[in-house]
């Protein structure tokens, strides 16, 4: 089974070295009430949570899975029912809620450090709070004040738990063709009727409610997705007085058998006249359910970055434990019949790979962090609305990059257990089938690249991605540190200028051209982005004493050498177009015609 100790210097230098999250709280007045003792003993206490509670189900509760019992009753693994009721009692789940109806009020930069450690050690299990986060964030922002009163206090205990249902079996990614039905009742509510699928925790035996949050269209609603709205449908109907009432017609179908995340329930649901109460205007469905997305698809990077630690930290142990071969330079170990693999050159090479991916996504999720508090917290209205803009341009990124990196560094890591890496009593096959969803759901992969290139990049002329290029040069240009970062990192920037440049002059002649660039695109503007995170790093660690900082500068000097040239190759790529993808006939593909 994997170990794991949590990384909290890292944490902790990140916070507070680098971003100086104490300053920023205290110089903003919705922040004033967050301290870093107190930050320090959540982070004290969550470690300890997750290695000795979570972690140790991690396995076992890949073995046993979620199971449906029929009848639309599903069952967590063993164990998962008390590990959850310990996390709700400790206040876990409404640490960032709003405190006006029981939250803590802590930014995001505070829990996307405890989500990542829930992440590394369980990622099933992490995924049943996250998604009540995130039924919260939306309620919050998005419905009536009777409805944030009846709902809330009990989605922040953790006594309810939240979904989100928008897919369906013919709508994926183009929500604007669900065909899920919501009928107006002469009380104000709505008779919900459809099928949604791959609905995360959409039933269990956590909580003894579910509050689902269903797409659906009201009758005459616009084509597309004008025309979605957003509606409040629990699995038990909860009366004025707070109690629960009668069970309501909506109910798990099935689960579905998954590569990973096994212990997770992924749920059919099917809603068959279900009540049902719209959250904010009719056919503003998909603005509320974004408000959301942009907290959840940075928190599926923590996902990537939880597994890249794992891996790593467990790979790293194995290098040094595993004795095979010689050193290249001279014998290590001449008391044994060979020396630790961590003195060969390439097993160390797949280990910082992984140790780059971790730290830097971990610093570029604080950043982004830092972003969503201070739309969300500041009294500066422009401040207010930078930061917005640069979540929107750099959201995508921190959901497929870091993720896409994640899945990489946990194969390098399970690469460097050679033949045991593909054994279960090791537990890093795990690791790779659990991270492999992260990619996938939240919005896949290549569709956040279309995003970030066709929606944050061409559709603005480049602008929010240009004014992101001119902070880094900024920053890096006023570094007082002597390290090659610096010029790395500038001329990363330019790249990525003369790259859009191309993409945007190639757009108007080539109808793929964004489609069939999308990807590497993106990949060049994330190596850009870690950069950006190591220069930072690089500048924090500069003048301090101690191994811990001159390694920062060390790893900074391997991601300069033999990760950051990656850029060069994806821009490449870019620069070739479109045309080489789509020349091909579709009889090509046809496999079925030969």
């Amino acid at each position: 089974m994997a170990d794991y100790n949590a990384p909290l210097q890292d944490m902790r230098f990140i916070l507070t070295d680098v971003f100086d999250a104490p300053s920023f709280w205290q110089t903003n007045e919705n922040l004033a009430h967050v301290d870093i003792e107190t930050v320090d003993m959540i982070l004290e206490e969550m470690a300890k949570f997750s290695k000795n509670v979570l972690l140790p189900l991690n396995q076992s509760g890949d073995d046993e899975g979620a199971r449906y019992q029929g009848d639309g009753v599903v069952t967590t693994p063993t164990g998962f029912k008390d590990a959850y009721q310990q996390y709700a009692e400790s206040g876990w789940v409404g640490l960032g809620g709003n405190p006006e109806f029981g939250g803590q009020g802590f930014p995001k930069m505070v829990t996307m450090l405890t989500e990542e450690m829930m992440f590394t050690t369980n990622q099933s299990f992490a995924l049943y709070p996250n998604l009540t986060v995130g039924a919260t964030i939306c309620l919050n922002a998005a419905a009536s004040e009777a409805q944030k009163e009846k709902y809330l206090e009990n989605l922040y205990s953790g006594i309810w738990s939240g979904t989100m249902c928008l897919t369906e079996p013919h709508a994926g990614t183009d929500l604007g063709i669900i065909k899920t039905k919501a009928t107006p009742n002469d009380d104000g509510s709505y008779n919900i009727s459809g099928t949604k699928i791959f609905i995360t925790g959409g039933e269990h035996d956590l909580t003894e409610n579910i509050i689902h949050l269903v797409l659906a269209k009201t009758p005459n609603a616009p084509e597309g997705s004008k025309g979605i709205s957003l509606f409040l449908v629990p699995k038990f109907l909860v009366n004025d007085d707070g109690s629960l009432g009668a069970r309501n017609k909506v109910a798990a179908g099935s689960i579905e058998h998954k590569m990973g995340i096994k212990a997770s329930a992924t749920c059919v649901m099917n809603f068959d006249g279900a009540q049902g109460w719209m959250v904010g205007a009719e056919n503003t469905g998909l603005s509320s359910m974004f408000i959301m997305m942009n907290y959840e698809r940075v928190t599926m990077g923590l996902q990537g970055l939880g597994g890249t630690e794992l891996a790593y930290q467990n790979a790293a142990q194995y290098a040094v434990d595993r004795g095979q071969g010689r050193s290249d330079t001279q014998i290590q170990s001449p008391e044994k019949p060979a020396d630790a693999i961590i003195y060969h050159a390439d097993v160390r090479r797949m280990l910082l790979n992984a140790k780059a991916n971790s730290e830097a996504s971990r610093c570029f999720a604080m950043y982004v962090a830092k972003q969503l508090d201070t739309e969300k917290f500041s009294t500066d209205m422009e401040a207010a609305q930078a930061a917005a803009t640069r979540v929107a341009l750099l959201t995508p990124i921190a959901k497929a990059f870091l993720t896409d990196k994640a899945f990489e560094a946990t194969v390098d890591c399970q690469q460097v257990f050679g033949g045991h890496g593909y054994i279960k009593e090791w537990g890093m096959e795990q690791i790779v089938r659990d991270t492999r969803i992260a990619q996938i759901y939240e919005g896949a992969n290549g569709i956040q690249a279309l995003d970030f290139l066709g929606r944050k990049v061409a559709k603005n002329d480049g602008k929010y991605l240009l004014n992101f290029l001119e902070e880094i040069r900024d920053f890096v240009t006023n570094m007082t540190a002597d390290h090659a970062i610096k010029s790395a990192t500038l001329k990363s920037a330019d790249t990525i200028e003369q790259l859009t440049k191309t993409v945007l002059n190639n757009i108007g002649s080539r109808k793929s051209e964004i489609n069939g660039c999308a990807v590497d695109f993106m990949h060049a503007a994330g190596y850009l982005c870690y950069a950006y995170m190591f220069a930072m790093m690089v500048e924090a660690a500069n003048g301090k004493d101690g191994v811990f900082y001159d390694n920062k500068a060390k790893l900074a000097d391997y991601f300069v050498a033999r990760i950051l040239p990656r850029l060069e190759a994806h821009a490449k790529m870019v620069e070739a177009g479109s045309d080489p993808i789509m020349s091909f006939d579709l009889d090509y593909f046809n496999q079925a015609k030969s």
